[in-house]
């Protein structure tokens, strides 16, 4: 399963690598909702959550499905600004009922599919405010307050974003701005230099080029959630966090420039693995008799003759076995004269659990 974004005929040039320090912001938000996604940043979030002010805390509690589960599209600029005021003022510009779209988009309606604004149809109303009550008094609150304040909810949430910013976005986007705009650029080179196949490995391992119909070209996004857009006429932005690993984030809203949210890679973490091939790992791991053949193979090697002898069963079927924990890649393979020995590969097992938790949070 993939996102698919139509790139067919699009230049080179409307593909464009850049930070945003709305995004970067947006991120951090969601990193404070939802530390567990972020094992890495757990002092930042205790240390940064720990100094809010009490009326602060409250009213991004009263916002947080901008951010928490999903990233609304109102937070990833399709053409980012030098600043946060810059691309605030840009959010200004954008009519009432796009902007009420938009917010409402990852929480109540089906995302990437057209529908009324609910300012103006009154059964898409009636079912934001049902959605938004089953999240709660404070979501339903604030889906009630745009409904019938679009431009006093507007000005509240632009101070609500403007209080972060001077309480401790500002001094976080001064350490991390060069780190992204550096990035930026080094992915804008690769495209240039050595073209966007590259340019989108160098940017995550979930990220590729393949070819689409009559000759067209597509990215391809490897995320559980699948999805189709097209970039022609529009471009793509690609805008690099800090704060974004395990999460790939991608807005794709109808008639809108399709948006990447990618994590800067540490260099103390794996590159994240296939859907597919996590998926094949657990269903390898998951039957019973290849769960037997695990616990001889963790602790040592072994033929299929010693595999068959100690499960009891035969040595075809000990051979279908390992050809499918193989094809895996759980187990190595070695050749001790006229004898095969299988073994566990141990860190493969290991990582399964990271790897599980990077594919479902991406």
């Amino acid at each position: 399963m993939a996102n698919v974004i139509d790139i067919t005929g699009l230049p080179p040039e409307r593909i464009v690598f850049s930070p945003s320090p709305l995004a970067e912001l947006g991120a951090a938000l969601h990193v404070l909702s939802e530390p567990g996604h972020h094992p890495g940043l757990h002092g930042w979030a205790t240390a940064t959550a720990s100094g809010l002010k009490p009326d602060l805390a409250d009213r991004l509690h009263e916002a947080d499905f901008l951010w928490r589960s999903s990233r609304s599209d109102l937070l990833l600029p399709a053409e980012p600004g030098a600043t946060l005021a810059e691309e605030l003022d840009a959010l200004d510009r954008i009519d009432d009922e796009t902007f009420v779209a938009a917010a409402f988009e990852i929480a109540c309606s089906s995302y990437g599919q057209p529908v009324p604004s609910p300012l103006v149809d009154a059964g898409e109303r009636a079912r934001a405010r049902e959605m938004a009550s089953a999240r709660g008094p404070k979501q339903a609150a604030f889906v009630n307050r745009m409904l019938e304040d679009p431009d006093g909810l507007r000005v509240w949430l632009r101070r609500l974003l403007e209080d972060c910013d001077r309480a401790f976005f500002a001094d976080t986007w001064q350490r991390v701005r060069i780190q992204l705009a550096a990035d930026a650029r080094h992915k804008a080179e690769l495209l240039r230099h050595k073209g966007l196949g590259e340019a989108l490995a160098a940017t995550s391992a979930a990220l590729s080029v393949a070819p689409g119909e009559g000759g067209g070209r597509r990215i391809l996004v490897d995320k559980l959630a699948g999805g189709e857009t097209t970039a022609a006429g529009q471009g793509v932005t690609l805008i690099p966090t800090t704060f974004g690993w395990p999460h790939l984030l991608v807005v794709y809203a109808p008639g809108r420039r399709p948006v990447i949210q990618y994590p800067i890679a540490a260099p103390d973490l794996p590159p994240p693995a296939a859907l597919e091939l996590v998926q094949r790992r657990m269903d390898a791991l998951a039957h019973p008799m290849r769960m037997r053949l695990c616990r001889s193979l963790a602790r040592g090697p072994h033929t299929t003759g010693e595999l068959a002898d100690g499960c009891g069963i035969t040595p075809p079927e000990v051979s279908r076995h390992i050809a499918v924990m193989k094809k895996a890649g759980l187990l190595t393979t070695r050749r001790r004269g006229r004898y095969v020995l299988h073994q566990l590969e141990l860190s493969a097992v290991a990582r399964l659990g990271s790897d599980f938790l990077e594919s479902v949070l991406r």
